[in-house]
């Protein structure tokens, strides 16, 4: 089963195609990590400038004989409400930048980001659980 299909194939090759000025591999990855930050920046920013979401943080509290399937469902995201549809706007934005730099990344580097995809899926269908962290 390959999860992204022909469209990260393509989506790779376009990135490859349109990259010239991050070409080189250390431009990539810089611009990748600033990526990385500016999504950061915008979940955050809806926290704390909108005010859509909150983030409300404290340990988790999770009783030791929790069983690992069971986890998911006593945990918590720290997360209350929704995006608004301004920041929904900004954050997926900010995925896809940082989708092009890693597709920029595989191209430099001569990966397929599909194939990293679906050794990834294989790998998390196959641990389940212990693939966390």
């Amino acid at each position: 089963m390959t999860v992204l299909g022909e469209f990260g194939t393509e989506f790779q090759y376009t990135v490859g195609e349109y990259l010239v000025r991050h070409r080189s591999i250390l431009d990539a990855l810089t611009k990748f990590q600033e990526a990385c930050a500016r999504v950061n920046r915008a979940v955050a920013k809806a926290a704390t400038t909108c005010g859509c979401i909150e983030i409300h943080v404290s340990k988790q509290k999770l009783p030791e004989s929790l069983l690992i399937q069971d986890f998911k469902q006593m945990s918590s995201t720290h997360l209350d409400g929704e995006l608004c549809e301004h920041c929904r706007e900004v954050v997926e934005a900010e995925l896809g930048n940082n989708l092009f730099y890693l597709a920029a990344i595989c191209q430099l580097l001569g990966f397929e980001l599909n194939d990293i995809v679906n050794k990834e899926h294989e790998r998390v269908s196959a641990l389940g659980y212990f693939k966390m962290g």
